[in-house]
């Protein structure tokens, strides 16, 4: 009851204001653009959700910059003005046209709510109603917005929550387009690297998919309570000493193969999946999945460049028995990790590719594995550096869209340097054991 009362007071506290629309702001003409294999399987994902806030005043005139900033960078990144679609064949793509309605941007008021309450480490109830499209799933970019924005008025600051649609973009595209946009806020008259649009020069098979939206779509699972075991997300913040540490330890005593030294991702990678497969209380025999969403685009043939605009992540998988992952000294899964993130190469991604569009499968979150501790986004992502003119964010962090038990989000570390902030999903009674572990959380 408690936990619904908060709920019911958390929307209380945020009231929308105004809805409207904002199209780039010159003509564009009609576009179209094929979705390709690396995009297709995320159309029954829900909408990626991203909440940043910043201290300070004056509202309405950030709301007016705001709007005008993403006028201009919507010239460039205007797919996300547009909508999905089908050609003829029904196979999905991207369409746009200066009719389109162009990118939702709800304004809000939230004046009970602090930046200093958001930046807390706890999870996201209260944060839920501040990110718009909760439960919608990009399928139904069919018929809505790929974007949409809520720019909502704190107690002290502005928190920009945002809603993209995962089937046209990866965590790579969102954080360039957000850059983007704030470079742009900041004064610059254009952005210093403008996406590349054309998706079909790193897969051009055409997949037809034969995809309805579910008769209730808003109310289909989202891994929320009501639907298993009650779930809990917290942020854990590694400081730069902790996970310089983790990472010496880690590679104390090197694999006698030869192979590299690990790097900090596989380092943190097996100190959360050891620590959390230990919250969980499994029996020595049960099998635990990690697993990465890979950034392809140096890993392709030819390779694709950074500023390539859509989805060009695989999922990489590697399992073991829990008791193996638990008994052994962590340079036993880390070695795991990271032998599989080194055999993900060109040949191994066109595989997966051929092989999927031979049987297509859209991917749900119980894919990701059996007890599974399942990584997205990434430290390398500039997260701190998107400033719109009015400083850093004081915090970033992920909506409750895509969240399961083991859903794991690194963001670069607010303290800066080499620090990391894991933001974790767990069943409460394995995130309260993680919690009160010490050398999980290198109190040790």
């Amino acid at each position: 009851m408690a936990a619904e009362a908060g709920k019911k007071e958390a929307m209380a506290k945020v009231k929308i204001t105004s809805k409207s629309h904002v199209k780039p702001g010159k003509i564009v003409g009609r576009k179209e653009c094929q979705l390709v294999t690396f995009d297709l399987p995320y159309l029954a994902f829900y909408y990626n959700q991203k909440l940043l806030f910043y201290k300070g005043g004056e509202f309405e005139e950030k709301v007016e910059k705001l709007k005008d900033g993403l006028r201009v960078v919507l010239e460039e990144f205007y797919q996300l003005g547009g909508k999905l679609g089908k050609d003829e064949e029904g196979v999905f793509r991207v369409d746009y046209d200066d009719d389109m309605d162009g990118v939702e941007v709800l304004e809000a008021i939230a004046e009970g709510i602090s930046v200093d309450e958001l930046a807390a480490d706890e999870g996201t109830s209260s944060l839920k109603d501040l990110i718009p499209y909760n439960g919608v799933l990009n399928l139904e970019g069919l018929h809505r917005p790929l974007l949409s924005v809520q720019l909502s008025k704190l107690k002290d600051g502005l928190a920009i929550g945002c809603a993209f649609n995962h089937a046209i973009l990866d965590g790579t595209s969102t954080w360039h387009f957000m850059s983007s946009w704030a470079q742009i806020c900041s004064g610059s008259n254009s952005i210093s690297v403008p996406p590349f649009l054309e998706r079909t020069k790193v897969r051009n098979t055409r997949v037809k998919l034969d995809l309805s939206l579910p008769p209730n779509p808003v109310v289909s699972s989202n891994g929320d309570a009501q639907q298993g075991p009650q779930l809990r997300e917290k942020l854990f913040r590694f400081s730069e000493a902790a996970i310089d540490k983790i990472k010496s330890k880690v590679n104390s005593n090197p694999p006698s193969d030869g192979s590299k030294p690990f790097s900090t991702f596989q380092s943190l990678a097996v100190h959360i999946w050891q620590h959390v497969t230990q919250a969980r209380d499994l029996k020595p025999e049960d099998y635990t999945v990690f697993t990465v969403f890979a950034d392809c685009r140096k890993r392709v043939d030819p390779p694709m460049p950074e500023s390539y605009f859509g989805n060009l992540i695989q999922a990489i998988f590697t399992v073991t028995a829990a008791g193996l992952l638990l008994e052994n000294p962590p340079e036993f899964g880390a070695s795991m990790v990271q032998k599989v993130i080194e055999a993900h190469n060109a040949k191994a991604i066109d595989e997966r590719n051929k092989e999927w569009e031979a049987a297509p499968k859209i991917f749900q979150f119980k894919d990701a594995g059996i007890n599974c501790v399942a990584v997205g986004s990434s430290p390398r992502f500039k997260i701190y550096d998107v400033d719109f003119g009015w400083g850093k964010p004081e915090g970033v962090r992920s909506g409750s869209n895509n969240r399961f038990d083991g859903m794991v989000y690194l963001y670069q570390g607010k303290s800066g340097g080499r620090s990391i902030d894991v933001e974790i999903t767990l069943e409460a009674g394995a995130l309260e054991k993680l919690e009160k572990d010490k050398e999980f959380l290198m109190e040790v």
